[in-house]
């Protein structure tokens, strides 16, 4: 079938800076998802730029609803075949966790060029979240609970922390001039074994239009009020992977939250078991998933 056929001359066409505006996919995976695995069929102009009607757009998120829902984006075309009602079948056997197991072998043996092409094909074929949410959270779940300290386990972090810090600082460089929602500073929590949290979270800030300031190194409690009004900050979030921090989180940051007027959040594993801690103290614990983390923050910061 012809594009022509598929669009007629009278259908509005969008270009693709347009269709990744209103989709909030990139124009990197607009192109990856057509020329992959043919999932998308955009008209082109005698120049070659590529134009989006709208049923592309209503496919790209159709295309989006099965992502989220776990299913692997080889899988999708087969799926926008079939009925609308049609169920999500169950990933293939494997899938994500033949992705996982290789982004958890390429860190344990300091590959970074295969952690480099690992990191750009996944934000290249799926939203950050669904990134954040199948593949790089599960896996420094897992390596942080197999590190401790196993001989060899800091030059493992140290390496992980170095790559994901180059790679996300460069998105956010370019990303923050254009953004458009609150200014966010994350720190990590004081004492914590490194920024790995933090980093996600600036990621998936990033990803909701925030405006992430992001510090790598935890600062003292007491210094925190002076950073977020340097920064301007409207939230501060405190990431981290630890949850033995009990009196820190139930003494301290309770007296933190009083002194800020911007909302004070917690986010990561940390966060996971110290909820009831902080009931009614004024800290915001979003939990230890991230991209719902980033949904109940933006409420947050809406509100405020």
């Amino acid at each position: 079938m012809s594009d022509q056929a598929n669009h007629p001359t009278d259908t509005p066409l969008y270009p693709i800076r347009e269709v990744s505006r209103l989709t909030g996919v990139n124009a990197v995976t607009l192109r990856a998802w057509e020329r992959r695995y043919g999932l998308i069929r955009p008209r082109r102009t005698p120049k070659g730029h590529r134009l989006y009607a709208r049923e592309d757009i209503e496919r790209v998120e159709r295309i989006l609803q099965w992502l989220n829902r776990g299913v692997p984006v080889s899988q999708v075309r087969e799926l926008l075949e079939q009925p609308d009602a049609v169920e999500a079948p169950p990933p293939a056997a494997g899938d994500w966790e033949s992705q996982r197991r290789q982004l958890i072998a390429a860190a344990e043996a300091l590959d970074l060029a295969r952690l480099e092409a690992l990191f750009n094909q996944g934000l290249s074929l799926y939203p950050v979240a669904t990134c954040i949410d199948e593949l790089w959270q599960p896996v420094i779940r897992e390596l942080e609970e197999s590190w401790d300290d196993r001989l060899g386990a800091d030059l493992q972090r140290r390496a992980l922390e170095a790559f994901l810090r180059t790679r996300i600082g460069t998105r956010l460089y370019h990303a923050n001039p254009l953004a458009a929602g609150p200014q966010l500073l994350i720190v990590p929590m004081p004492d914590d074994a490194g920024p790995l949290w933090g980093l996600l979270a600036a990621l998936a800030a990033s990803d909701r239009g925030y405006r992430v300031q992001l510090l790598d190194a935890p600062l003292p409690v007491q210094e925190l009020p002076l950073a977020v009004e340097r920064f301007h900050a409207d939230a501060l979030l405190l990431a981290s992977g630890k949850a033995e921090k009990a009196d820190l989180v139930r003494r301290q940051l309770p007296r933190l939250a009083e002194q800020l007027d911007v909302p004070l959040t917690l986010c990561g594993p940390v966060a996971r078991i110290r909820a009831a801690d902080l009931d009614g103290t004024g800290v915001e614990v979003l939990g230890d998933d991230l991209p719902r983390a980033m949904t109940r923050l933006q409420a947050l910061t809406q509100a405020a």
